[in-house]
């Protein structure tokens, strides 16, 4: 399939929303934990899904399979865009300007979770009133550059 024809200033997108499942190795029920992760990104519980809630129901980028599934590419008209953008995303080269890190939505550093708390708390702060957007969205900028700063990726 042929990637976007992006102009050059531009990168094509990559934060279409993905997720992923992992099974912590504190887990007392593995195997079920495992199981499940099975189950739930099967053939089975996508067709399942498709039937029985409706095929834009389905969770997108689970399984390649879903993309040749002619129920769910009539009936998600986003399914072409989805699968585009999943081949098209570069973990190893995802903004557009070099950076110290891989990675598209999980960018692979120790201090990844801390930031998404922090922006979280901000973003929720804003949702809830209890501050502006413009607000929230400089003290989320403010703490990832702090955070950053801190641990050596970006200079003070």
């Amino acid at each position: 399939m042929p990637r976007h024809p992006w102009p050059k200033h531009l990168r094509a997108p990559t934060g279409c929303a993905f997720w992923a499942l992992a099974i912590p190795a504190s887990s007392e029920n593995q195997e079920a934990a495992r199981e499940f992760i099975t189950w739930a990104t099967s053939q089975e519980y996508i067709e399942l899904v498709g039937e029985t809630q409706g095929w834009t129901s389905v969770p997108p980028g689970t399984r390649e399979s879903t993309y040749a599934n002619e129920q769910y590419t009539e009936a998600a008209p986003f399914a072409d865009f989805v699968l585009k953008a999943i081949q098209d995303a570069d973990p190893t080269d995802s903004t557009l300007e070099p950076n110290p890190y891989v990675g598209v939505q999980f960018v692979g550093i120790p201090e990844f979770q801390s930031i998404g708390t922090q922006v979280g708390q901000t973003i929720a702060a804003a949702l809830t009133g209890d501050t502006t957007v413009e607000q929230a969205l400089e003290s989320a900028q403010r703490a990832t550059e702090r955070t950053m700063q801190r641990a050596g990726y970006i200079e003070r």
